[in-house]
């Protein structure tokens, strides 16, 4: 049996001949149907399955646990991707599963804050709560830095010393503040100081200065060995300059554009912006004095005079005698008489003092930053673009003097141009390259471009090819396999019913119409046909017979 076995084996006929019978047959086509079958079944499965999107990522061990062991809960099918940096779920889930997850406090992203206090076991020492205090701390401000949008995760670190009995011993908190920022997000050093000023303000006596931001990349945020000058260089200052000139472009433009033409003007302006806080106090003195305009205070005179009363001449008896009579008439004039003899002149002093009012000016001045301190602007306007009425030609012609200092004038009352505060202004008419082409409108956006008309087709499109494919393996190839399995069913369930059992005699006249059916079968009426024919040939033509038997004869030698 063995050899049999081997033979079998071994020769291919056989193996076709196994092959091309009925059970061999039937075992193919069972195969071949269980094959379609199952590739079927992998079409359908595959139309029927889920997209997934990213519920949460960047989460910690402990926070994915908790995850996983909910959504296991909930009854939610979900995957990790590739690198298991992400849990996916599918796409119609995910905000219903982040709310239910939100509301049991998932993820909890590993910092803890002051819940930690509400679990005070009994007997705790004071330093395990000084750390569990330092740590609910730490925990509410990484919360709290971590609600900004750029901000994926963070993490804070408090030094924070000991109070010391003397003031000179006691130290000043630090505080050191790790980001991991958004993918392809970026964060402004207006955002850095907000989180410098968070952090300071939440800790006591922790100064601005003594915290320090650093990113995941290592990169220093918080750069406090920068001067008090570089400093003050706010990006808000950077954007007041930028608008400041912008708005005045838009005014110089807005009032020319109506003279020249929509695409016939472009202007750019400079502002030189003065950030600085300046606090004046002066106090000036005038001159007071002649002949400038005085005030006076107050004036004092005084004159005082004697007669002479000194004595002169040679002293003696001759000296002191009376004057004598008056030799003159008495209607001559009213001359003065003759000084006596040893008489002295009379004395004179006058003093005067007069006190003017001293000017004093007090000011104390005060300007705010923002103010400008010189404007530059640039102006370039295009050649008149004139039109051939009969030809429809297009030429460009340049602007007169007059046109241009018409432009020039309105130039410098829309940009506020002022000579005491050395603005500048540069008017300049010159052609344009390129103005004059025709200009192409945007391509509207065709339908068949649209994402959602895309995303809905790409859905579309995916059902209908499997159902495509369902179509074709079913009809193709196991339609017309199943066909004679089928048909085989159908005429085994279409037997006639079993006859009752028959008698002796009923034995033998069925064994005779059974031998009568094989002879008027198709095989034996045809064989008898033929011999007849045969024999009537014999009969009418034996030369042909006998050329035939001739020819056997001759072959079988």
């Amino acid at each position: 049996m063995a050899a049999a076995a081997e033979d079998l084996v071994l020769d291919p006929t056989r193996q076709q001949s196994f092959i091309q019978t009925p059970f061999g047959r039937n075992i193919a086509l069972g195969v071949g149907a269980a094959i379609v079958v199952a590739m079927m079944v992998a079409v359908w499965l595959w139309s029927q399955q889920p997209e997934y999107r990213v519920l949460f990522s960047n989460y910690t061990d402990r926070d994915g646990g908790a995850i996983t062991a909910s959504l296991d809960q909930m009854a939610i099918k979900y995957k990790f991707s590739d690198g298991g940096t992400a849990i996916l779920v599918p796409a119609s889930q995910v905000h219903d599963v982040r709310l239910k997850l939100a509301a049991q406090g998932l993820p909890k992203g590993g910092n803890v804050g002051f819940e930690l206090m509400e679990n005070q076991k009994l007997g705790v020492s004071q330093f395990l709560e000084q750390v569990n205090y330092q740590r609910s701390l730490e925990g509410e401000l990484a919360r709290s830095i971590q609600s900004l949008a750029a901000v994926s995760a963070a993490r804070v670190h408090l030094a924070l010393p000991k109070p010391q009995v003397f003031v000179r011993d006691q130290q000043k908190p630090t505080a050191s503040v790790l980001l991991n920022l958004q993918t392809g997000r970026t964060i402004d050093a207006a955002q850095v100081s907000a989180i410098v000023h968070l952090v300071a303000s939440s800790v006591a006596e922790l100064p601005p200065s003594n915290v320090t931001v650093v990113d995941q990349a290592g990169n220093l945020l918080s750069d406090t060995s920068k001067s008090a000058g570089a400093k003050n260089l706010d990006p808000n200052q950077l954007k007041y300059v930028a608008q400041l000139q912008q708005s005045i472009v838009k005014q110089v433009e807005s009032l020319i554009v109506p003279l020249v033409g929509q695409g016939n003007v472009r202007a750019e302006a400079t502002a030189d912006v003065d950030f600085a806080q300046v606090d004046t106090a002066a106090e000036i003195y005038k001159p007071n004095s002649p002949p400038a305009a005085s005030a006076i205070r107050s004036q004092q005179s005084s004159e005082a005079g004697a007669p002479g009363s000194t004595a002169n001449g040679v002293p003696g008896a001759l000296s002191n005698q009376p004057p004598g009579a008056a030799t003159a008439p008495i209607d001559a004039g009213q001359a003065p008489p003759p000084a006596a003899p040893g008489a002295g002149a009379a004395s004179t002093r006058k003093d005067s003092t007069t006190n003017y009012e001293v000017d004093k000016t007090i000011r104390y001045e005060q300007r705010p930053m923002g103010g400008i301190k010189r404007l530059s602007v640039g102006v370039v306007v295009n050649y008149r673009r004139l039109v051939d009425a009969k030809t429809g030609k297009v030429s460009i012609k340049a602007l007169s003097a007059a046109e241009v200092a018409q432009i020039n004038d309105l130039v410098k009352e829309a940009m506020g141009y002022s000579k005491e505060r050395g603005d500048t202004l540069n008017v300049t008419n010159a052609p344009f390259d390129g103005v004059d082409k025709p200009v192409v409108p945007p391509e509207a956006l065709v339908w068949w471009r649209d994402p959602e008309i895309q995303e809905m087709a790409r859905q579309y499109g995916k059902y209908l090819l499997a159902g495509i494919v369902l179509l074709f393996l079913y009809y193709r190839i196991l339609r017309p396999m199943m066909r004679p399995v089928l048909r085989r069913f159908d005429q085994i369930t279409e037997l006639p019913p079993a006859p009752p059992k028959p008698g002796p005699d009923a034995i033998a006249d069925e064994a005779g119409r059974i031998e009568q059916e094989a002879e008027t079968t198709p095989q034996v009426s045809g064989y008898r046909e033929n011999l007849s024919m045969a024999k009537k040939l014999a009969s009418d033509d034996p030369r042909v017979v006998a050329n035939v038997v001739k020819a056997w004869v001759g072959s079988n030698e």
